[in-house]
């Protein structure tokens, strides 16, 4: 099988390449890795020799490539049956798909006031009413989802999954911006940023030394 190629953008703010990078490194599926520092002069041109979006992550598989998060986890799955990135159980897979559906296309007041910055201090800002509707309906997503579905595994569907991948940024958001969840959501992100995946990410993404001025809102 043909080697695994994800382009990404800056591992310090870039929320989506987090998604399919921390899913195939808690998978141990191995894959090379090209990073692109985003809003740079020439950001633009290397993305597109990757793929016509223009947009990061993008997937090369030999000659196959795949764009857009969501869409890269579920090829994923399909091409490692064996590595359970889904549910194996019916109702918990579909609560994991719906799940990641609602993360690929909600919560736009939570990303836009707290960007995904993973060497912010840990400081709490002054959330909008609005960005406090997307945190209490996060947090309750994740703690029903334990409590149904988590069984004795420290992720939502027990072992890691494609959903704990597209909820990753979250958890880095709600941790850097000391945003108080209810226990059960607090204990779920301690076990995601304690994985060797975040872990060697962040290591990365300290090391890094471009900035992007629009995601510092400090």
């Amino acid at each position: 099988m043909a080697k695994l190629h994800l382009i990404i953008g800056n591992k310090n703010y870039s929320s989506w390449s987090l998604r399919p990078w921390m899913a195939l490194s808690m998978a141990h599926i191995p894959f090379d890795e090209t990073v692109i520092s985003l809003r740079a002069p020439q950001t633009k041109k290397r993305i597109l020799e990757h793929s016509a979006a223009g947009k990061v992550p993008v997937l090369h598989h030999g000659k196959l490539t795949v764009w857009e998060s969501l869409a890269i986890l579920e090829y994923m799955a399909e091409i490692f049956p064996d590595k359970r990135l889904w549910p194996v159980g019916k109702a918990a897979r579909a609560a994991a798909r719906s799940m990641a559906s609602e993360m690929h296309c909600g919560f736009a007041a939570l990303r836009n006031a707290c960007p995904m910055n993973v060497r912010r201090p840990r400081r709490a800002i002054v959330l909008a009413d609005e960005v406090r509707s997307d945190i209490a309906r996060i947090d309750a997503l994740w703690r029903d989802c334990r409590r149904a579905h988590g069984g004795k595994g420290r992720f939502l569907f027990g072992g890691f999954s494609n959903a704990d991948a597209m909820f990753a940024p979250v958890v880095t958001r709600f941790d850097t911006y000391d945003i108080k969840v209810s226990p059960e959501s607090r204990a779920y992100m301690d076990a995601v940023l304690a994985t060797p995946a975040f872990q060697a990410w962040k290591t990365a993404a300290l090391q890094e030394t471009w900035t992007i001025a629009s995601e510092e809102i400090d």
